[in-house]
């Protein structure tokens, strides 16, 4: 039953995985802010940090660098770039958890219909992964919508865990409790939603218990999702 309308979908979601790495459309192109030992924000962004990062050895290792857990010169040039091809600022090459995070995103891609974690079930199963903050679609089983970067609750707005369907549809959603746009919002337990951010996903602070996607990836999920469809959350996000 799902598979005939999500084909579209599955071609969309591998465009905007190989093709739209910086975010979403309309968000600021200021990028997100790494937290960094004696740095606040993007206006130091062009030089290079030359301490290792809480992350470095994972990061060095999944860009194929010299897995030591020591940055070089060379190392901070190389996750610069990479930072700056996901939106990630400032870009000095600090292995922090913003760029963590967009490893952890690439590693799920790449496990392509192999990925785990969601229980298999009948019909279209939206999958979010709170530990790795991805979220991939399912039927019966098979992976119809490939891993997209996700955002869900800061501490104090966790997103709930559990089984869930999707009972409502906003296009165009605005929230008058949190005084901002949610689009292509579908609504799955009280007031949370998976709907489109305009905020460089993988930044915190997290949602206040929405799960937040780019644009692009909410409007292939509104293409492709329906009322009823399920929705399983489980894991615990790390960062604010």
């Amino acid at each position: 039953m799902g598979l005939k309308r999500w084909v579209p979908l599955w071609v969309g979601a591998v465009a905007v995985a190989v093709v739209s790495l910086g975010g979403v459309s309309g968000a600021s192109s200021a990028g997100a802010a790494e937290r960094m030992p004696g740095v606040e924000g993007p206006e130091a962004a062009e030089e290079c940090h030359p301490g290792a990062g809480p992350y470095q050895r994972e990061i060095e290792a999944h860009l194929g660098l010299v897995a030591d857990g020591r940055q070089s010169a060379g190392d901070c040039g190389v996750i610069a770039e990479y930072q700056r091809k996901h939106g990630i600022e400032p870009a000095q090459g600090y292995a922090g958890l913003y760029t963590y995070r967009a490893v952890v995103w690439e590693r799920a891609l790449a496990e392509g219909d192999g990925i785990e974690g969601c229980p298999d079930a009948g019909g279209v199963v939206v999958c979010v992964d709170m530990d790795r903050q991805i979220l991939w679609v399912e039927d019966e089983g098979r992976v119809i919508f490939r891993p997209v970067p996700a955002r869900t609750g800061m501490p104090g707005y966790g997103t709930r865990t559990g089984w869930f369907e999707i009972y409502q549809r906003e296009r165009e959603f605005w929230s008058t409790q949190f005084e901002g746009p949610m689009p292509f919002s579908q609504f799955f337990s009280g007031g949370q939603a998976l709907h489109a951010s305009y905020r460089p996903i993988f930044e915190d602070p997290g949602s206040h218990g929405c799960v937040n996607l780019r644009y692009e990836d909410a409007e292939a999920l509104w293409n492709g999702l329906r009322i009823g469809d399920q929705v399983y959350v489980w894991g615990a996000r790390v960062g604010d």
